[in-house]
């Protein structure tokens, strides 16, 4: 494809694809339409939680979380097991040089990553957290999910112990079990913010934490070669490949790698026309939080664990 002349002065990592919309995504009331979908939030919750404390390091939670395959890792009391804050991939990007948390680093440890990573939880976690009850149904796990963007949401009892956990993918199982009049192009998001493999890592968690999302399509000449995720680059730090980068310990070092680096041989695609009911078996059976949406070549939108939620919530 000839590079687009009017374009020759935007930097890849800002350019947008825009097409027209296809759906309203306010809030929704789903009270009113999920009905026959509510029930105890503990049939479809993980019980078994694996869980950090205040005093567990930066470090330590990130491999947890990159071994174990987790996009959130829940902070209890060692004792009461209650529930004190949680750390997300996005908390982690954030840290490693995306957003406020950064200042950890480059404030405190005057940008020495090697000693910011051996921080307590405590700095960077999230205390004030939307939870639910124990005796919560799916109905309002798909209010919280979907009107407040929330993908992971503990569950506590009346002391405030950690009893569960509830994701948007568990909750998307529990709704992809009719099929859908639906295609990709109904409900897939249609302006996709892109990338190019020479950008740094630094840039791509800038990007994702002013954008609030968990992945970037990686681009060349608006052609699909990967795509980034919030987790690709924890696992990056998670499983030591950031630490190859280091020679004298100073953040720069670990953000500066180029993107490609994170980029695996491994990309899965939809098109426009594939019904979401598919779309979501593969996800689940899969283990991805989103689908790139191609046609002729070339990216039109993302498809992602919410937005299949929303839009099997809405049926």
């Amino acid at each position: 494809m000839q590079p687009n002349p009017n374009n020759s002065d935007k930097k890849p990592a800002d350019r947008l694809l825009k097409m027209p919309g296809r759906r309203e995504r306010g809030p929704v009331d789903f009270k009113t339409r999920i009905a026959d979908h509510e029930g105890e939030i503990m049939a479809i919750a993980t019980r078994d939680v694996v869980t950090a404390q205040r005093t567990t390091t930066i470090i330590q939670a990130v491999e947890i979380m990159t071994r174990a395959g987790f996009r959130r890792l829940p902070v209890v009391d060692a004792g009461t097991h209650r529930l004190r804050g949680i750390v997300t991939v996005s908390d982690i990007i954030d840290f490693m040089g995306g957003g406020d948390k950064f200042n950890l680093v480059q404030v405190k440890h005057g940008g020495n990553f090697l000693a910011a990573i051996n921080e307590g939880l405590r700095e960077i976690m999230t205390p004030h957290l939307v939870t639910m009850p124990v005796a919560g149904n799916i109905a309002d796990a798909i209010d919280i999910i979907v009107n407040r963007s929330i993908g992971g949401i503990p569950i506590t009892d009346t002391e405030g112990e950690l009893k569960g956990i509830v994701t948007e993918r568990d909750v998307m199982k529990a709704l992809t079990t009719e099929h859908s009049g639906r295609r990709a192009e109904d409900v897939m998001r249609s302006s996709v913010r892109v990338t190019s493999p020479d950008t740094p890592i630094g840039k791509v968690c800038e990007e994702m934490v002013k954008c609030r999302f968990r992945r970037l399509p990686v681009v060349v000449d608006d052609v699909l070669c990967g795509i980034v995720t919030a987790t690709d680059i924890m696992s990056y730090l998670g499983k030591g490949k950031a630490f190859e980068q280091l020679t004298t310990g100073d953040s720069a070092e670990v953000m500066g790698a180029p993107v490609r680096s994170l980029l695996s041989g491994e990309l899965h695609t939809t098109t426009p026309d594939r019904n979401i009911h598919d779309i979501a078996l593969e996800m689940i059976q899969r283990r991805v939080g989103a689908f790139p949406v191609i046609e002729d070549s070339h990216l039109v939108g993302l498809v992602t664990e919410y937005d299949l939620v929303k839009a099997f919530a809405e049926e």
